[in-house]
């Protein structure tokens, strides 16, 4: 084996210790799906996590896939701010689209790695229970007046009933879950996967919450990645519009997990291979790490083209101390 190869598997072992039989709900989108060599790449990270103790679960949507099949039949796509608009048609092909094609393609290739999958959504076992959105008064960005906006089937979260995701987990199954939720009255509602994956994370108490996207993570604007950041910084980025468009949902899920008690929420790329075990396995990561105790923000230098540095990195200890103070317990530092 390369000498290398063995240097990097030194690095990672502290970090295999500390996250043994911990959780991570993993969130990726249709743009992952998409491309088959993507997705395979990601899912043989994710079954590697598991192979090594840590218990994972999946949450996906497929917004991509929904608005290349509605196109297909006919139907066309109406969103607002990165909400989609979801009348009775785009409800049956959000279902055709969430809990079949993608969420099998994403169970064969877990299988093909060696992860056991199951396959579910936020209706089974009534995971997610919700209650359909009321309309609502919405600023449009493009004559700046207030509209009020019908979503139609789509879902605000009530609460999370984690029963059968802590039973497969249990069971070393890879939860496998499509944005899907249910209503009292037995209606299925479209729900935003960012938003899912939070309170998956939140019920579940993970340890880490991770959220897949097409760029390194957040970026400031000369394109340069912010390594690690606060929930108040977030604030004060998404004020100055530094965080703006598809980033400010997930970055406020980020913001409501840490504040149930996830311990670290995560933006990566989901397009570059190796990305996620970096992210999880070295000091330096990947993309952001949004943490409570980070330190102030700071730009890691490297473009948004650029591809993370492979330079070995020193063995780490599973908490790193920060100038002159001891190391604080795992939970509260701020290391990857």
């Amino acid at each position: 084996m390369n000498p290398e190869h063995l240097n990097i598997l030194r690095q990672a072992l502290p970090f295999i210790n500390r996250f043994k039989n911990k959780t991570f709900v993993v969130k990726i989108g249709g743009e992952i799906a998409d491309s088959e060599e993507t997705l395979h790449s990601f899912c043989e990270e994710v079954a590697l996590l598991s192979q090594v103790g840590i218990h994972v679960v999946m949450v996906h949507g497929g917004g991509k896939q929904a608005t290349q099949l509605s196109k297909q039949l006919g139907i066309e796509p109406q969103m607002v701010q990165g909400r989609r608009i979801t009348d009775e048609q785009t409800l049956d092909v959000v279902m055709m689209v969430f809990a079949g094609t993608i969420n099998t393609e994403i169970i064969a290739a877990l299988r093909q790695y060696g992860a056991e999958p199951v396959g579910i959504s936020g209706v089974d076992g009534g995971i997610i229970n919700a209650v359909k959105r009321p309309p609502q008064k919405i600023r449009n960005d493009k004559t700046g007046l207030e509209e009020v906006v019908d979503f139609g089937h789509v879902g605000d979260i009530q609460s999370i009933d984690p029963k059968l995701l802590e039973t497969l987990l249990a069971a070393d199954f890879v939860p496998v879950m499509a944005s899907l939720g249910g209503d009292d009255a037995g209606n299925i509602l479209n729900i935003n996967a960012d938003t899912v994956a939070s309170e998956i994370a939140s019920a579940l108490k993970a340890e880490k919450l991770i959220l897949l996207t097409d760029v390194d993570g957040i970026l400031r604007d000369d394109k340069t990645l912010i390594s690690r950041v606060t929930p108040q910084e977030i604030d004060e980025l998404i004020k100055s519009g530094v965080i703006r468009g598809g980033m400010v949902p997930k970055a406020m899920s980020a913001v409501d997990a840490l504040k149930d008690g996830v311990q670290s929420v995560h933006i990566i790329s989901g397009k570059k291979a190796s990305s996620l075990l970096a992210e999880v396995f070295t000091e330096t990561g990947s993309g952001t790490m949004i943490h409570r105790n980070a330190p102030p923000v700071k730009a890691r230098g490297r473009k948004k083209a650029a591809t993370v540095s492979t330079a070995p990195a020193a063995p780490l200890a599973p908490a790193k101390a920060t100038d002159d103070k001891p190391a604080p317990a795992p939970e509260s530092t701020p290391t990857r």
